[in-house]
């Protein structure tokens, strides 16, 4: 008997560590530790891997932001290449450079690790923010980004903060703060432009001409902060030299999106304008269901769909971008009851849109497959057409219990 109810015991205690593995991957501080950890670590390790040697850093996105703001004060084209400080080009605006003031003066070590924290934080935030009364909705949706967060980071892109800022916004709008949700919205467009497609969130609530007054409050102080540090003269400026460039820049690409896929599947090359003409039409088609309004999944859903539209209807979208259309992807799925065709559906855009940029996902089938037929971004194409299929014939199934804010 004795040796029975050891054998008992010891099964017992075997048991139990699968369940606190589980109860630590659900624990809130844990996995926003967790976030804060691979921000530290992955800046770090971008930086060491600079050598003396490079023409520029493996971090080369975060020196064109903190480098923005010294070539603003320095009175600079922001917009023009700056080949002896960094590669490419910054396509942000004027008021961003001044918000990037904050770093331009850390070591850029120190700097980089304060990025990356931040967008790593604002999105954790984000998620913690979304009404569920369900814990494992949001710990199902911080795990399912994981990855796609981590290449993000990687390359020191603003993308996880453009995400975390629309759901917050979001979740502003549910809260009825207009004004906050106002804020967080403005902030986006500041940072990167295809933002105002944000500002269709404001159609699904009330208040709408207070959030117009706000909106209008926050454009107004972000177009004129830079005045802080350059003459009027000097920002108008720099405003058309902004506009140019992205006149210019509208025209040279077809990125990993819709237009890509039409092109690598089909040859098919049609007017980027007209392309991204019928994604309006099609994601405006659910904002005449009026009478859906006051359905929070059918609100959610739209928030959703945008998260999605805004990177495979992007002709510069690239692997980093598709952390915000991953959001949107796992706020479709875990914020509703499973169905096999959106397991189906989520699996692919997991194992094509997350994994395939990572050493997990076999060289031959990344370079061979994957990069040349667009398939990272096919999954995502697929959710958000389905989500529009969802929001139309109202056939979306919302968890019970959530909770409406």
């Amino acid at each position: 008997m004795a040796e029975e109810k050891g054998k008992t015991d010891a099964l017992s205690r075997s048991n139990g560590w699968p369940s606190k593995l589980s109860r630590l991957a659900q624990n809130h501080k844990i996995i926003f530790i967790l976030y804060i950890l691979l921000a530290i670590v992955i800046s770090i390790q971008e930086w060491m891997l600079t050598s003396p040697d490079d023409s520029y850093t493996h971090y080369n996105n975060y020196i064109i932001f903190r480098q923005s703001f010294l070539n603003l004060i320095e009175y600079k084209d922001l917009y023009k290449p700056h080949p002896d400080v960094y590669a490419d080009l910054f396509k942000y605006s004027p008021s961003f450079a001044v918000l990037m003031g904050v770093f331009a003066y850390l070591p850029e070590v120190a700097g980089l690790i304060l990025w990356n924290t931040v967008n790593a934080s604002v999105l954790f935030l984000a998620v913690k923010s979304l009404p569920a009364k369900e814990d494992k909705i949001r710990v199902a949706v911080w795990w399912f980004i994981l990855i796609e967060l981590v290449t993000s980071m990687q390359n020191s892109q603003s993308n996880a903060l453009i995400a975390g800022l629309i759901i917050l916004g979001f979740c502003f709008f549910e809260k009825r703060n207009v004004a906050l949700a106002a804020l967080m919205i403005t902030l986006t467009v500041f940072i990167k432009i295809f933002g105002l497609a944000a500002f269709s969130m404001f159609l699904l609530y009330p208040d709408k001409k207070k959030f117009v007054l706000y909106s209008g409050l926050w454009v107004i102080l972000f177009l004129i902060l830079p005045v802080l540090f350059v003459t009027p003269t000097q920002l108008i400026f720099l405003y058309g030299s902004w506009g140019n460039l992205l006149s210019m820049d509208y025209e040279s690409s077809t990125g990993i999106s819709v237009m890509g896929w039409l092109h690598s599947w089909f040859y098919f090359e049609p007017s980027g304008n007209l392309i991204t003409l019928a994604g309006i039409i099609i994601f405006c088609i659910p904002l005449f269901l009026i009478k859906r309004y006051t359905e929070f999944m059918f609100r959610l859903l739209v928030l959703c769909s945008l998260l999605i539209w805004v990177i495979i209807f992007n002709h510069k979208a690239e692997s980093a971008t598709f952390i915000i259309a991953t959001c949107g992807v796992a706020l479709w799925y875990f914020f509703q009851e499973r169905s096999y065709v959106n397991f189906i559906l989520l699996l692919l855009a997991f194992i094509f849109t997350c994994l395939s940029p990572t050493d997990l996902f076999p060289p031959g089938l990344r370079a061979n497959f994957v990069i040349p037929y667009t398939l990272k971004a096919v999954p995502c194409i697929l959710i958000w057409l389905k989500i529009i299929y969802e929001m139309v014939t109202s056939s979306y199934h919302p968890k019970p219990g959530l909770q409406k804010i």
